[in-house]
């Protein structure tokens, strides 16, 4: 008789490393061990040493990196920013998903292995958030939709957005061979934060998400390597 394993990595899991500074990320990766093996690193981080640290964890452990700075700004500006970026041998990088920005990113990425991912709308925004903006009146998910095709069609290798959307994404003939990435994901009993549209880790994927984002439920647990072992458990289901 054979004992079922727990799955260790996957890297359809990605952790969130909403953390200060680059001390307390080396304490939080090395406590996930094994069971993490790609990792976010957003704007938070960018004055507490992030780059150094997604260098870090990128060439001394081996981890895969997403480099969350949603880039927005004049064409020339966005791609020497990610000309730069793309110098450390990174995996994912934002950038707002309007086509000029992403046509510009891609440019600054040619010839590396950084894949663009657009951003559609944040998870954190529901339709009041969008009338504030004046961004123009429709559904969200129909908004979304519509963003993540046109941040296609200009090259994005892949866009983000929220799981509610992901089923509609994927059904867009654009998205075929294109990667979607879904921050607003929370465990079943997880608390919602500042999240407004969320799902399962498990309804993300079988919606059509590759990759999903995790932090606070991970990093914010008593056990957190196992807070991420019941993800990836999840996400492989017997």
């Amino acid at each position: 008789m054979t004992t079922a394993q727990t799955p260790t990595a996957d890297d359809r899991l990605i952790l969130a490393l909403d953390v200060p500074n680059v001390v307390q990320g080396l304490e939080l990766v090395q406590k996930l061990g094994d069971t993490v093996s790609f990792y976010k690193i957003g704007l938070g981080m960018l004055t507490g040493g992030g780059l150094a640290l997604a260098n870090e964890l990128k060439q001394e452990h081996g981890k895969r990196i997403f480099l969350d700075m949603k880039f927005f700004d004049i064409g020339a500006t966005v791609e020497a920013a990610v000309r730069g970026i793309a110098q450390f041998d990174l995996d994912f990088l934002t950038v707002h998903g309007d086509p000029h920005v992403v046509r510009a990113a891609k440019e600054g990425a040619a010839g590396t292995n950084l894949k663009i991912l657009g951003v559609t709308i944040l998870t954190s925004l529901d339709r009041g958030d969008l009338d504030a903006a004046l961004i123009k009146d429709g559904a969200i998910p129909d908004l979304v939709a519509e963003r993540a095709g046109r941040a296609f069609e200009a090259g994005a290798d892949g866009v983000i957005a929220s799981p509610n959307e992901a089923a509609l994404i994927r059904a867009l003939p654009e998205s075929r061979d294109r990667l979607i990435v879904t921050p607003g994901v929370r465990p079943l009993g997880a608390d919602k934060g500042d999240q407004k549209r969320i799902a399962t880790p498990a309804q993300a994927i079988a919606d059509g998400a590759d990759h999903i984002v995790v932090g606070r439920p991970i990093h914010r647990a008593v056990n957190p390597a196992q807070a991420a072992r019941d993800i990836v458990r999840e996400l492989n289901p017997a």
